[in-house]
């Protein structure tokens, strides 16, 4: 039996692309109503009445997203994303919102810095991975947070196209 998928094929790309992430969206996984992707992207994104997705805004290279494909000839294979995000100067509001965000099953969805937005939380909920708080040793090194979220899923995040994130956040 094959499992072979159709190949396309894909022109080379001269467009420039740039690393790293600008905004992060983050919702209780509860809350939002599985999507369901046309076209291989979401459209659109149903919440439970009341609820909104919260905003996460960083600097310029402090957070990241990796996808790594897990390759099992036996069971199948499915995608890891790890989401890094780094919350400069540890103060309280921050360590009690990474505490938050540790013990909650999470949506996320990320803007990276070509604008195009990525949807975790698909197939299973994200959770957090790791956390650190970090003071720096030098005047120069950061004073911060980091928190990594995990996501497991079937395929490589879904894009979410730029219209549907409006109306999730409050």
């Amino acid at each position: 039996m094959s499992c072979n998928q159709t190949l396309a094929g894909l022109a080379k790309d001269c467009a420039t692309s740039m690393g790293g992430i600008r905004t992060v969206y983050i919702a209780n996984y509860d809350d939002v109503v599985k999507p369901t992707p046309a076209d291989d992207k979401i459209s659109t994104i149903e919440m439970v009445s009341g609820k909104t997705f919260h905003q996460y805004h960083f600097k310029k290279n402090t957070g990241s997203m990796t996808s790594t494909l897990n390759v099992n000839t036996d069971s199948g294979n499915y995608v890891t994303t790890e989401l890094v995000l780094s919350f400069l100067k540890m103060e309280t509001r921050k360590r009690i919102e990474m505490s938050a965000l540790a013990a909650n099953e999470l949506v996320v969805i990320v803007e990276d810095c070509n604008g195009l937005y990525w949807y975790l939380g698909y197939d299973e909920p994200v959770t957090a991975g790791a956390g650190e708080g970090v003071t720096g040793v030098q005047k120069t090194d950061a004073n911060r947070y980091g928190l990594t979220l995990r996501d497991e899923s079937l395929e490589f995040p879904y894009e979410v196209e730029a219209s549907a994130i409006a109306a999730l956040i409050g």
